[in-house]
């Protein structure tokens, strides 16, 4: 009696358990329809289908920026980056996709209007695409559409704030061309220069606390896991992304958790980086939702309750990097993300 009692509190506890993490497991929404359709710059008045990248890469770089409310912002990103990408001889071309995370500004039309630099010494070609997500659902959510619609054989993930310097994109480009899947700018050699000392408290507490946090997950060989500036092959960003749960600021995390638990190659490169004015980060609340979101990220892929997307047909979405990662079965996967945790 008193054994059936104890195994009928265990399984209602346990039940209680898996019902929380169900109610706050975080999950991207699936966007409507004219989330699936982009404007260009050439014809910003025209919507045509988004590609998919499942489908064979048309140009030899992506530029994927998340923007939301950037219409100050994106203006001098975009400068020095296609100033960047047209004296640069490691493409021939490069398509910007800009995905608008349901701003309230003319952040869209920004983007559109923006001119190309006319540059005679330069054979690289530049188009300019605009997403338009109907509402505001996250960086990662924002990302993750990019990514997933694409033309790019590589793909470079970049905030439009323009923190990151651009031409760093080139020590990225070596890297991968090198074999590496994934490569991570990272702000790390930066700790304890006026870079990061003078720049907000905001970010340094999140910074420092997010740290202690990630050795719980198993990605404390990323030193810097929030740098915005992170390059994928077509392959590696395609099974990512379409992984992908978490639409807020943790984002990144679970990308690294994932390609860790795929055996991805995963390469980090230091990049310079100034902080600039207009971060939305709120302390208390981001906090806290980071805190939750590194939790359940945990659990889901422990318990099986998130799988990674399996490795569809080589042709179908392959550039010319070729995947490294290993197929295994989701029982290795998560056997391998709870060993290299308990490390």
């Amino acid at each position: 009696m008193i054994l059936a009692l104890a195994l009928t509190a265990v399984c209602f506890f346990l039940g209680l358990v898996y019902a929380l993490l169900v109610v706050l497991s975080p999950s991207i929404p699936t966007p409507g329809p004219e989330a699936f359709k982009y404007r260009s710059n050439s014809e910003p008045t025209v919507a045509y289908p988004l590609p998919s990248s499942t489908d064979p890469a048309e140009c030899d770089l992506s530029v994927v920026i998340p923007a939301y409310n950037e219409a100050k912002r994106l203006p001098p990103m975009l400068t020095e980056a296609l100033n960047h990408v047209l004296g640069n001889k490691f493409w021939k071309s490069v398509e910007f996709l800009i995905v608008d995370d349901g701003s309230k500004d003319n952040t869209a039309d920004v983007a559109l209007e923006f001119p190309v630099p006319e540059d005679p010494k330069s054979s690289v070609t530049v188009s300019i695409r605009v997403v338009k997500l109907p509402q505001n659902s996250g960086k990662g959510s924002a990302v993750k559409h990019g990514m997933l619609h694409a033309r790019g054989k590589r793909m470079l993930m970049v905030d439009a704030d323009g923190a990151s310097k651009f031409s760093d994109l080139d020590k990225l480009w070596a890297a991968m061309d090198n074999g590496a899947d994934v490569v991570c700018g990272s702000r790390a050699h930066l700790v304890g220069t006026d870079a990061v000392v003078k720049r907000s408290f905001i970010r340094n507490t999140l910074m420092y606390g997010l740290h202690t946090l990630l050795r719980f997950l198993g990605v404390s060989h990323i030193r810097d896991t929030q740098c915005g500036f992170k390059l994928f092959t077509r392959p590696a960003a395609h099974r990512l992304f379409k992984t992908l749960h978490i639409p807020h600021w943790i984002f990144d995390v679970e990308l690294l958790v994932v390609a860790l638990m795929c055996e991805m190659r995963t390469d980090e490169v230091a990049v310079g980086w100034h902080e600039v004015a207009g971060s939305k980060i709120n302390i208390l609340w981001d906090t806290l939702e980071m805190l939750r979101d590194l939790l359940v990220l945990r659990a889901n892929y422990v318990t099986g309750r998130w799988n990674v997307a399996p490795v569809e047909k080589a042709e179908a979405i392959h550039g010319s990097d070729v995947l490294s990662a290993k197929n295994g079965s989701d029982a290795k996967l998560r056997r391998r993300i709870v060993d290299v945790a308990q490390k």
